[in-house]
């Protein structure tokens, strides 16, 4: 079996359509399925079946693709150090990350194996389940959970985890609870909230605040992005739930919430294998360095 007919049935699995396995990989949608029906004949077992208009993996199509997964991560791992050995350029990472993560951790990814690896960083706002479907694009996904939530668990999906944020109750500096080191669910019963949108992990968090105190949480405004978040706390227009390290402003207070937990974590998405490629596993010490200075302050 060719590896380039196993990366088309790799991005079959992850796309679903020939259509768009034909656009990812500039071909034509024919070409596509005839590499697709070579491919069945080489393995000598049906690889795809009719369904509906379309057709999807058997379950021998899908066995294969996981094996597809190791394989080509060793021959792209062998043609990367024959790159360096010929010409003796950097290789290329895509690395994407949730935006705030991004801020705390790709400059300093970048700063540290820029000499020996080529980085190409990008910010991807999606939820957590969503998250894997960033690898048909990069080489590596950064993403993050309520620590309460379960972790992914995909058969065509490595993780680790890099990184626990606590998060904590933003108010402004002259709030009647800015003095204070900590705060119970019950004192932020009155509160008018700030938050990010439904289903992102912060929310989660304050879901689980209004199940402490029996009273649902009023949400005035929700906004993706956090400093505008921690603007508008500062500006006297409620409080919030915040990463602790994407907190800067001067205007607001810090507090720790007792008796829920409460904080992210940040996990690394690659290919299975992939993490063995000196490049890829080069990044990802690079990232687990840069959460280490994070996790020091």
């Amino acid at each position: 079996m060719e590896v380039r007919r196993l990366r088309i049935l790799r991005e079959f699995a992850d796309r679903g359509t020939v259509g768009e396995v034909a656009d990812a990989m500039r071909l034509t949608p024919s070409a596509v399925s005839q590499q697709l029906k070579v491919l069945t004949r080489e393995a000598g077992v049906p690889l795809l079946r009719q369904e509906g208009r379309g057709i999807a993996l058997t379950e021998a199509g899908r066995a294969l693709v996981l094996r597809a997964d190791e394989v080509i991560a060793a021959v792209d791992r062998a043609a990367e150090e024959m790159v360096i050995y010929r010409e003796g350029t950097q290789p290329v990472v895509r690395v994407a990350s949730f935006p705030s993560g991004a801020g705390l951790l790709l400059p300093r990814v970048v700063a540290a194996v820029g000499g020996v690896v080529d980085v190409r960083p990008s910010d991807e706002d999606v939820t957590y389940s969503e998250a894997p479907g960033l690898l048909t694009e990069y080489d590596i996904v950064v993403t993050h959970r309520d620590e309460r939530a379960a972790a992914l668990k995909l058969p065509r999906v490595w993780s680790t985890t890099l990184l626990r944020e606590p998060i904590d109750l933003l108010v402004h500096r002259d709030h009647p609870l800015a003095t204070c080191d900590s705060v119970t669910p019950a004192e932020l019963a009155d509160e008018t909230w700030i938050s990010v949108p439904e289903g992102f992990p912060v929310d989660d968090v304050l879901v689980s605040l209004g199940v402490s105190t029996g009273i649902r949480p009023r949400v005035r405004f929700r906004f993706k992005d956090f400093q505008i978040v921690e603007d508008m706390v500062a500006h006297g227009h409620g409080v919030a739930l915040m990463p602790r390290y994407v907190s800067r402003s001067p205007r607001v207070a810090r507090l720790v919430i007792r008796e829920v937990r409460a904080a992210r974590l940040y996990e690394v998405l690659a290919r299975p294998g992939a993490q063995h490629r000196p490049a890829i596993a080069a990044t990802i010490q690079g990232l687990r360095d840069a959460a280490a200075v994070l996790e020091s302050r």
